[in-house]
């Protein structure tokens, strides 16, 4: 009998534990791996050090700045693929909607249509962005990368800051 109350109540407590943590993961704020080089040297830099290249960063993700989708240039953001849902990016918005942007793999420039934005990694060399599915919709941004919360030797913020290499210019 005392056994069956122990296993009831370590389930209740299990499932709730669960219930918050899938809430606040999916409403506030959530912890993601990056994956590959396209945001280097920000996230995932490779130095050629063995001790620092063993592990790929982690980094925290608020989802507050998706209630009114307030971002800006520069912001380091999760995102759904727009070709594939399943696979999910991290890049550095580059144009908000309404603004015009130089792209520089083609000399061209773009007006970003409304509720869109233009991605970018900051290692352009390596880095499927906006440059080959055009200005993604803003519906499909997860969250806003705020810091890197592993390895510990690079805990710390990560800056909102527009690339330099690339011209944007607002109407």
């Amino acid at each position: 009998m005392g056994s069956s109350s122990f296993l009831w109540n370590c389930t209740k407590k299990f499932v709730t534990a669960a219930v918050i943590t899938v809430t606040v993961s999916d409403r506030f704020a959530t912890v993601v791996p990056v994956r590959g080089g396209s945001m280097s040297p920000t996230l995932n830099p490779r130095t050629g050090s063995l001790k620092e290249d063993v592990f790929d960063d982690y980094v925290f993700v608020e989802k507050f700045c998706l209630l009114g989708y307030e971002f800006s240039n520069g912001d380091v953001v999760v995102f759904r693929s727009p070709t594939n849902h399943k696979e999910t990016h991290i890049k550095r918005i580059a144009a908000l909607p309404g603004e015009w942007y130089g792209t520089h793999h083609n000399n061209d420039v773009i007006r970003i249509p409304l509720g869109h934005c233009w991605v970018e990694g900051d290692n352009s060399a390596s880095s499927i962005d906006s440059k080959s599915f055009g200005p993604i919709p803003l519906a499909l941004i997860r969250g806003r990368v705020t810091h890197v919360v592993w390895p510990p030797q690079r805990i710390g913020a990560v800056k909102s800051t527009p690339p330099q290499r690339l011209s944007s210019v607002s109407e």
